[in-house]
């Protein structure tokens, strides 16, 4: 009875220590605050970091797991710190009583009985030194060994340990010191940063090197002591030197680091940037800026188009210079004639015009605007593939009434565009083929990156963690095909007598743009697998004359070109619908001239839905189109898109713009308001 009572109350006392710590548990859960609140990272496609930012508390604390860290480092940390780590629960009694019987024996502490687990409970809490704090540490310390894994414990010592100064963890301080991820550390490297956190201050590298030394060779010999290393390897590692300053942390992609920290602090954010490619884009604008007299300003964007994801993203190459934090792959300027490929993308794609078509380069008045060539002049009678690759201003404001201006526009917005016009511009000005409006250089790459998908149109990707746009169908293949083919043989820059055979075998097609008053140098180049853009200027705006984009920026995206690999990159072939002739006498009559809508008579004319109309519908309802006047069939069109006969089902309500286009080309278009009732 006696041993049953033993048993019985025995057996009591353990439930109510087990309830009573699963009550304490529950009532007082692990504070991560400190754990979870890490420094933003921005990394690139395959994780390798390209900027951090410190925390709220202004440290430098990098999320590290076991994996991101060299195995010698976590052999030596465990011989050091806690040999027993992987086998006990939290607190390691045999380390207990050696430093509880050193402590008797001589009177003060020798060795403390600390165990990684001990420690991450000390750096999750940070509490004054005391017998009471041990306490603490120990019961939090098995608390975390209740809750979490060996691995996640190891986590949070990687991401908290002091090592000096601001840093926290591993990554921080390896990056600091040796300039480097924590991957693949020497013996030496790997001792000094396991010896660090024993004295932060006092070990400190960059400022007490004599000390740090210490340090690191007592974890080295415990190393030897116990055999993670070897003597080779010890005798090897005795003799490196010591880091004597603390290095910056990785900058790559400031700007675009900087915009992406802004929507996701303290977080690990993914890009689809390439390491290589940004570090090599970076050096090439560096290069090229100090070629320049006046420093100005260069900005380069790449995209692959066959994921249509920034792989590159390059705003100046002072970011702590005088208006270096301006992200010039993202601020709006004057394309200057940067676009006129999508005007002649969007009459090619509606059949009214071809590469041979006939138009006459020469003075042409709309209303009270009269438009010339960058140098005065005109030069006659030219096919549109010609006029295309001369960047003829006349041609190019001809195709742009025949598209219309409200239909280019709400083309470059549905690709993905923000265009902005200029104040009081109401979207009709025939300006916009010589670059009355403003695009970025991120979406000039989006909308070059959709001609060379064959009229596929999608925003570019810059976050791998957040799902891509679905691409919208805004051109037909063979339009697209007609202006990369007629690009792609445009005259090359001075210099350039011809390309290297690894560039033309690529079939480069490139446009360059100048906005008025010389303030803004543009070249875009593309090819089946990549995009470039180059911008160049300066940022407040000032003018550069003679800084032609054919002169200022072609160059460089020529050279940008050749850093980037070829991966089988090849022209596309033409698509089955390409029309191809002798000359422009060979075309259909509605293609085969490009003049003045004012020359026309007798075009098609909407009947309904009149312009500046209020359409009230329900949900799903449809429109009827109609329409008088023109030749032959009428083609339809809302917001750029064709749609099928003559019934309309709007999306959604807004404004959208109805166009109809007869075979001949001429067309009219009015703007509408649709209001949805339930």
């Amino acid at each position: 009875m006696n041993i049953r009572r033993v048993l019985a109350g025995s057996a009591l006392a353990v439930a109510l220590v087990v309830t009573g710590a699963l009550t304490l548990d529950r009532v007082f859960p692990p504070d991560l605050s400190r754990y979870q609140a890490r420094s933003t990272e921005i990394v690139d496609a395959n994780g390798r970091l390209l900027r951090a930012f410190t925390t709220a508390d202004g440290k430098w604390r990098l999320k590290a797991t076991p994996e991101d860290v060299d195995p010698l480092y976590l052999a030596l940390l465990k011989t050091y710190e806690d040999r027993r780590f992987d086998d006990h629960w939290g607190v390691d009694p045999l380390a207990v009583v050696r430093a509880a019987g050193q402590w008797i024996a001589r009177g003060h502490i020798v060795s403390g009985a600390s165990t990684i687990s001990m420690q991450a409970a000390r750096l999750l809490e940070p509490r004054k030194r005391s017998l009471l704090t041990k306490a603490i540490q120990s019961a939090r310390a098995l608390q975390l060994e209740w809750r979490y894994s060996k691995r996640e414990i190891l986590a949070i010592y990687l991401t908290l340990t002091p090592m000096g100064g601001n840093l926290e963890g591993v990554r921080a301080a390896s990056f600091a010191y040796f300039g480097k991820e924590p991957r693949q550390l020497t013996a030496a490297q790997a001792a000094l940063l396991v010896a660090i956190p024993q004295s932060p201050e006092r070990r400190r590298p960059d400022r007490a090197g004599d000390a740090a030394r210490l340090g690191r060779d007592r974890v080295l010999e415990r190393g030897l002591e116990n055999g993670t290393i070897d003597r080779a390897s010890f005798d090897r590692a005795e003799s490196e030197a010591v880091p004597h300053r603390r290095l910056a942390l990785p900058m790559h992609a400031p700007h675009l680091a900087a915009w992406l920290a802004s929507q996701s602090p303290g977080t690990v954010v993914p890009t689809t940037l390439r390491f290589d490619l940004q570090a090599s884009l970076a050096q090439l604008v560096r290069d090229e800026r100090r070629q320049t007299p006046d420093e100005a300003d260069i900005a380069v964007v790449a995209v692959d188009n066959r994921t249509g994801g920034v792989v590159a993203w390059v705003s100046g190459s002072d970011y702590f210079g005088r208006a270096g934090q301006v992200d010039l792959v993202r601020a709006h300027r004057s394309p200057g004639s940067a676009l006129k490929p999508m005007i002649y993308a969007l009459a090619f794609d509606d059949r009214t015009l071809h590469p041979e078509s006939l138009v006459d380069d020469v003075p042409v008045r709309f209303k009270d605007w009269l438009p010339r060539n960058f140098d005065h002049g005109h030069t006659g009678g030219v096919t549109v593939r010609r006029a295309l690759q001369q960047s003829l201003n006349v041609p190019a404001v001809l195709a742009l009434e025949r598209v219309g201006p409200q239909r280019f526009l709400a083309t470059l917005r549905a690709a993905g565009a923000s265009p902005i016009l200029p104040r009081g511009e109401s979207g009709e000005s025939l300006g916009m083929a010589l670059g009355s409006l403003a695009v970025s250089p991120l979406e000039m790459a989006g909308l070059y990156s959709g001609l060379a998908r064959g009229g596929l149109f999608a925003p570019p990707r810059v976050r791998r963690d957040t799902a891509p746009l679905s691409a919208v169908r805004l051109l037909g293949p063979a339009a697209a095909w007609y202006v990369a083919d007629i690009l792609a043989d445009a005259p090359l820059p001075d210099g350039f007598a011809s390309l290297p055979v690894a560039l033309r075998e690529r079939r480069i097609a490139y446009k360059t743009g100048t906005s008025a008053g010389f303030r803004d140098a543009w070249a875009v180049g593309f090819t089946s697998n990549w995009t470039i853009v180059v911008w160049t200027g300066h940022a407040d705006g000032t003018t550069r004359p003679g800084q032609l984009g054919r002169l200022a920026a072609l160059p460089i995206v020529l050279k940008a070109f050749d850093r980037l690999p070829a991966e089988d990159n090849r022209a596309l072939p033409a698509p089955a619908d390409v029309l191809r002739v002798a000359s422009w006498q060979d075309l259909p009559p509605r293609m085969r001239r490009l003049g003045p809508i004012a020359e026309m008579s007798g075009g098609p004319r909407i009947a309904y839905p009149p312009a500046d109309a209020r359409l009230e519908l329900r949900a799903h309802e449809a429109i009827s189109l109609a329409a008088f006047g023109g030749d032959g069939r009428l083609r339809w069109l809302v917001d750029g898109r064709p749609i099928d006969g003559t019934t309309w089902i709007p999306d959604g309500a807004g404004e959208a713009r109805v166009a109809v286009i007869d075979q001949a080309g001429r067309s009219s278009a009015v703007t509408v308001r649709i209001v949805r009732h339930p």
